[in-house]
């Protein structure tokens, strides 16, 4: 039989915060406690405009902080205040989900 694994925060979440959250609020039903859904970290590169490796660096730190692959975003508006066209990139984001959303939490 083989043991799936859950992070140690998800565990006592589920033990000891669920109830404690219950009794404090008084909620009647467990699926009114609030919960983690996601986490979104992103992050703007100002200086993109000038230097395009700075989107890389971005989106590789983004990726070491994560432990997932982060996405470049891509401007949809021209600014012309900035200097941003539509189609440049200014940034990255990464969505974490599932069971590395607690991890991430914890630390």
């Amino acid at each position: 039989m083989v043991m799936a694994y859950i992070p140690r925060l998800k565990q006592e979440y589920k033990d000891k915060i669920v109830s404690a959250l219950t009794e404090e609020f008084g909620y009647k039903n467990v699926m009114q406690v609030p919960k983690l859904s996601k986490i979104v970290i992103s992050r703007g590169v100002g200086g993109a405009v000038a230097d395009k490796k700075l989107i890389d660096y971005s989106i590789d730190e983004i990726s070491r902080i994560s432990g997932q692959k982060a996405v470049a975003t891509i401007s949809k508006n021209v600014v012309a205040s900035f200097q941003l066209r539509t189609g440049m990139p200014s940034g990255g984001i990464v969505t974490v989900r599932g069971g590395h959303r607690y991890e991430l939490v914890e630390g």
